[in-house]
């Protein structure tokens, strides 16, 4: 029997643009023409985006990732600040969700480099997991050898636990910009906020732009 899977609803922060996760065989046929058109000079650079993105498409439906978006915010230099949120399902086996996040907590708690806190979010309780990892990084490598660059990333997530399922509703937020975690953690938090598995259409707001889907306001402007 095929498990029921959670009805939830959020809204995307400022800045984010989300990715089409189901696209389309015409949408990909249409996207390769476009790279065997451009000019030599940048079809190779184009058709490694085009396969890096096919790839991170098949493995995000793997992971049961239901919705990406790309985060580009300017850093107050002239530069661009990255990152990345993805909301994924993680089923709890009809085991009570509660009981699968308190043992994420424990162990998380064990691991050193991880930080939890508690949350009070609108739709219930939920819980923080942060940490900083080293991870490949884009690029070739500057010494010219075969091994992969490395670079550290920040990487926060949100888990709460499903109302009439029993599964825990993931919302993740990965960024290598290490030195603006405390404004991408804001980013995180606002995004959670939104989340809600009561459909925004049926309750009351005073204003038509108060509901869950609204635009969430980014710290980055």
């Amino acid at each position: 029997m095929t498990p029921t899977m959670p009805v939830f609803w959020y809204g995307i922060p400022r800045g984010y643009l989300q990715l089409d996760l189901d696209p389309s065989s015409e949408r990909f046929e249409l996207l390769a023409e476009q790279v065997i058109g451009l000019p030599t000079e940048l079809r190779g650079k184009a058709d490694q985006v085009f396969r890096f993105y096919a790839g991170a498409l098949l493995l995000l439906n793997q992971q049961h990732v239901q919705g990406c978006a790309i985060g580009l915010h300017p850093d107050g230099s002239g530069g661009i600040l990255s990152s990345v949120i993805t909301v994924a399902t993680m089923s709890a086996s009809g085991v009570d969700p509660k009981l699968v996040i308190a043992s994420l907590v424990k162990s998380a708690d064990e691991t050193p480099d991880k930080h939890i806190q508690p949350l009070e979010l609108p739709c219930g309780t939920g819980f923080l997991f942060e940490e900083e990892r080293t991870t490949t990084a884009p690029g070739k490598p500057s010494d010219g050898g075969d091994d992969p660059p490395e670079g550290n990333v920040w990487q926060g997530t949100v888990a709460v636990p499903a109302v009439a399922s029993s599964e825990i509703v993931m919302l993740q937020l990965v960024t290598s910009e290490v030195d603006f975690v405390d404004d991408y953690r804001n980013v995180l938090l606002g995004f959670a906020s939104t989340l809600t598995f009561t459909d925004p259409s049926l309750a009351e707001t005073e204003s038509r732009g108060g509901s869950s889907a609204a635009q969430v306001r980014s710290p980055f402007g």
